[in-house]
């Protein structure tokens, strides 16, 4: 069970409407890499693996949901004043005729998000190497969105966001080991 604090993980602001982000910060919100596939994953990868990691996956898991909380707010700050006109230059008119300002689960290039992205081997030591790949995939993309952009204050979010991805492999890493630990240990029956 989850307590929600009405209150984002780390403040988002944005100095300017910037519509180009906003959609390549979909990229995060809905891609096969994004927020939205990683708490899922790890959420569902939970279910198979062992007690003593557990809790890794559950905490990321509900640390990424917060992440798709705060790249909505940006790309809704990012679009909130924009014209249509500013919508369908950046790529976003397909959007707009649909959903208006609404956002949706789908890729900087309008592909719908789809459980597909969602990986799940159920064997821990598989599970968690995808994990790491995954978090240094978002750590990658968080880079360049980073470098796309000229807004210190969207800079800052995102800086946050990759120095969590960061985090995230490295608890990955230990749980490998962890595991690797314990195989090596003799079982007395």
């Amino acid at each position: 069970m989850w307590i929600y604090e009405k209150k984002l993980q780390y403040p988002v602001r944005v100095s300017k409407c910037d519509v180009r982000m906003a959609r390549y910060l979909m990229e995060q919100y809905g891609g096969a890499d994004g927020e939205l596939a990683a708490a899922l994953r790890y959420m569902n990868q939970r279910y198979a693996i062992p007690d003593k990691v557990i809790g890794v996956l559950t905490d990321i898991s509900t640390e990424e949901f917060s992440h798709l909380e705060m790249i909505a707010t940006m790309i809704y700050k990012l679009t909130k004043d924009a014209s249509v006109q500013e919508l369908e230059a950046a790529g976003l008119g397909p959007n707009y005729a649909q959903r208006d300002h609404a956002l949706f689960y789908q890729n900087s290039a309008g592909v719908p998000f789809t459980a597909t992205y969602i990986q799940a081997k159920g064997d821990p030591l598989a599970d968690l190497y995808e994990d790491i790949a995954a978090e240094e995939k978002a750590r990658a993309t968080y880079q360049w969105l980073i470098d796309m952009t000229d807004d210190v204050d969207l800079q800052d979010g995102l800086k946050f966001l990759r120095e969590r991805e960061i985090v995230h492999a490295l608890r990955f890493k230990e749980s490998v080991q962890i595991l690797i630990d314990e195989r090596g240990k003799k079982k007395v029956f």
